[in-house]
């Protein structure tokens, strides 16, 4: 960011929120939570640069958004946002994960095929003016005067005080892809990599197969993660994604306890993953730029026992995040895990959505 000559240089690292299982009531300003890459974009003049979460820039991925931003943003500012891109009428990650390219061609290609959108929440300055140490309130009205003309692919995020909206949002806007509500303290000042927001996401069940597992980065006699399936209508099990936040101790006795199920990969029904070895890797698993370089080799267990866990919402046949687990079930039978259990959100057309004014 040292190219940029704003004099006001709020630190990149974003605002924060912790999770909380349901809308809180208070002062508080409620926001749809968007389900892309945060962002904060700089941009002094000519001059634009893309930041991220974890600090990395991100400007080159995005070069229509680098030109709506110049078209659209104050002349010298800094915006805290989200990047997403929108495939008919809802959000879809897994379209702007492959916007991630280290080929210049294909980020040319892809901003034309499946350009991006820029939602806008925060601004914490613009021309002299630092407004991080204002209070939320304020920066909203602020944020509402910066893009008061601005055009799509920027948009400024709907925000509502109402909590009886905030919950109706909560229920609706899933059907768009959104995956909850963001809730900000109208009186509080910008804090970077502090969790001083809230968000409230949505949180399912299903009662999924274990199929196999991965050892521990540090023990190989210790579980690392268990990977799960669930059966598609045509009968095949497809690999739907992980659990593996258990303690020490448990790990080390999962290890013993899936011994037994051990398997080959011609007798297990994803057969196709049977690579060299130390490379299996299941279909649909983590192939994302996140897994870059992480050994995805595991090691194939019979499909005889279940587990329920506890999941947000799906990218395409998988789980969006890590699932948690909650408890075993012996009692369900593995070909009764289905995609069919999952509940399934009304849609919702994100237009309608963006559409909406500040309440």
């Amino acid at each position: 960011m040292s190219s940029l000559r704003l004099p006001v240089m709020p630190p990149v690292a974003p605002m924060l929120a912790k999770s909380l299982p349901r809308i809180p009531d208070g002062a508080l300003s409620f926001e749809p939570k968007w389900d892309g890459f945060r962002s904060i974009i700089f941009r002094d003049g000519d001059e634009v640069e893309i930041g991220s979460r974890n600090g990395k820039p991100m400007t080159r991925y995005f070069p229509e958004i680098v030109e709506a931003v110049k078209a659209n943003l104050p002349e010298r500012c800094v915006v805290d946002g989200e990047i997403v891109v929108v495939v008919g009428e809802r959000l879809e990650f897994e379209v702007l994960q492959q916007r991630i390219h280290p080929a210049t061609s294909r980020v040319s290609r892809l901003s034309k095929e499946t350009p991006a959108s820029f939602i806008a929440f925060d601004i914490l300055a613009s021309g002299d003016h630092d407004y991080t140490t204002r209070p939320f309130a304020q920066r909203r009205q602020l944020l509402e005067q910066a893009l008061l003309g601005a055009q799509p692919p920027v948009h400024r995020t709907p925000a509502t005080t109402d909590h009886n909206l905030a919950q109706q949002w909560f229920k609706q806007f899933e059907g768009a892809g959104l995956d909850g509500v963001v809730a900000k303290p109208l009186e509080g000042v910008y804090e970077p990599d502090k969790r001083v927001m809230f968000k409230i996401k949505h949180e399912r069940t299903a009662d999924c197969v274990v199929a196999g597992y991965r050892v521990h980065a540090t023990d190989t006699e210790s579980i690392g993660s268990l990977l799960l399936g669930l059966y598609s209508d045509a009968g095949e099990l497809m690999s739907v994604g992980v659990i593996g936040a258990f303690p020490a101790a448990r790990r080390r006795e999962l290890f013993v306890e899936m011994q037994p199920l051990i398997t080959s990969f011609d007798n297990h029904p994803w057969a196709w993953a049977k690579q060299e070895e130390g490379t299996r890797t299941p279909r649909n698993a983590e192939g994302s730029r996140w897994a870059v370089g992480k050994d995805l080799s595991f090691t194939p267990l019979r499909p005889e026992r279940v587990v329920e866990v506890r999941y947000e919402h799906m990218e395409g046949i998988r789980f969006r995040h890590t699932a948690q687990f909650i408890r075993w079930r012996p009692d369900r039978d593995p070909k009764s895990c289905t995609y069919e259990q999952l509940e399934e959100p009304v849609k919702y057309d994100l237009a309608d959505i963006l559409s909406i004014k500040q309440l």
